[in-house]
């Protein structure tokens, strides 16, 4: 039988039971079929994996006791991808779920001056960060920021220490994002612009904050495929240089 993870943001390392809400409860009887006796595994999103015992369980409630709480290790970086929202909304949780399954620690929805979409729906992106978390049993739920506009975020990035990289479709010179990365443990920023690219303007911020400019291959990407893209280089490399180093 295969696991199935459940989701409790208020566990801590030494608590003892929790509660489920209606809509878990719902799920954990009426869709799982799960019954008194059965047992749970339960992260809170910041790294603990909990082991459970259902004491009760209806489709308004559910209780468990907690039987072992084992912490699970982060991975060796810390992946920051700041991508434009997409025109369509589709996409950009396309995005969301895939790198989610594939590793991403934080992401950050940027509004450039290209920009077609300023508004996304948060709500509806942290329930796809969570299913997403839960689906590939991973037990660190990404952080996800309001959207910020591209200038105050290049601020925000003036006094970050993090290996930066931009991604842009100009004729300036680039890198290959596996060719630029360098070996982990590091905190990893990297960004991804909208349909209608980064405006000259940002580009040369970036630039001038020490974003390293790369590639992410020899086609033009969409949004969304070069947020996965860069998001699966990342993973690879720090794998084999994990392999590499053993």
């Amino acid at each position: 039988m295969s696991i199935q993870l459940f989701y409790h943001p208020t566990l801590q390392l030494d608590s003892t039971n929790c509660f489920f809400d209606k809509e878990e409860s719902q799920h954990i009887v009426k869709v799982l079929r799960k019954k008194a006796g059965d047992i749970l595994h339960i992260t809170n999103g910041k790294g603990l994996l909990f082991e459970a015992k259902l004491d009760f369980a209806t489709p308004k409630q559910c209780e468990v006791s907690i039987l072992k709480c084992t912490p699970q290790l982060p991975r060796p970086y810390y992946l920051h991808l700041v991508v434009a929202p997409t025109k369509m909304n589709e996409r950009y949780e396309w995005f969301l779920e895939k790198a989610t399954e594939i590793g991403v620690d934080e992401v950050t929805p940027i509004i450039c001056e290209h920009s077609e979409r300023t508004s996304i729906k948060v709500e509806r992106f942290e329930k796809i960060l969570l299913s997403a978390m839960k689906q590939s049993l991973q037990c660190y739920l990404p952080k996800l920021n309001a959207p910020i506009a591209s200038a105050q975020f290049f601020k925000t990035m003036l006094t970050d220490s993090s290996a930066k990289y931009i991604a842009h479709c100009q004729e300036n010179e680039k890198r290959l994002l596996s060719r630029a990365l360098k070996p982990f443990p590091e905190r990893i920023t990297v960004l991804i612009g909208p349909e209608g690219d980064f405006s000259t303007n940002e580009i040369n911020t970036a630039l001038q904050q020490a974003f390293v400019p790369i590639s992410l291959g020899d086609t033009r990407l969409r949004t969304e495929t070069a947020a996965i893209v860069a998001c699966h280089t990342v993973a690879v490399i720090n794998e084999l240089t994990s392999i590499s180093s053993t």
